[in-house]
């Protein structure tokens, strides 16, 4: 079993020394807002973020169909210019953070863009790395990554 508070720790550490007065932090939906809402709770500062969906972006459509999340993206704030944290809990392949890279422009041009996960499980297909992150787990191909919120509104991460 991973060590969620010590991986939690260390993304939250990287995360605060991470912002600065540009910063606007971006969920990827749905891991990625969990994460997102357990930071800006847990940071306890004023950090403008917003959430992105996607769906439209994926270029998987032959294998999973078109099926938009019920979430959709949310971002209420001019992303020109700002130093853009994309949030999300797994990291593996690099595909879902490049389809929100994608839904990110269609907003605006941010100045940066940095990825930070709460777990990297390698294995990527894409020349995508996060630049914080929690930590790495080495786990079978077979298995899964998976991050909720436990009783106590900590973070749990679990193989499946």
């Amino acid at each position: 079993m991973p060590d969620s508070k010590l991986l939690t720790e260390s993304l939250l550490e990287q995360v605060a020394a991470a912002i600065d007065s540009d910063t606007l932090l971006i969920g990827i939906q749905s891991g990625g807002v969990v994460v997102l809402d357990y930071l800006i709770k847990k940071l306890g500062i004023d950090v403008a973020s917003a959430t992105v969906d996607i769906s439209l972006h994926r270029d998987d459509f032959e294998i999973r169909g078109l099926a938009k999340s019920k979430k959709s993206t949310s971002i209420d704030v001019d992303v020109n210019g700002r130093n853009v944290i994309l949030v999300d809990d797994v990291v593996q392949s690099g595909r879902t953070a490049r389809a929100a890279i994608n839904e990110i422009y269609d907003f605006g041009r941010p100045k940066t863009i940095r990825l930070a996960v709460l777990v990297d499980r390698g294995g990527r297909e894409l020349p995508i790395e996060p630049q914080i992150m929690g930590g790495l787990i080495d786990i079978p191909t077979n298995k899964k990554i998976a991050v909720r919120l436990d009783t106590n509104k900590e973070l749990e991460v679990y193989v499946a």
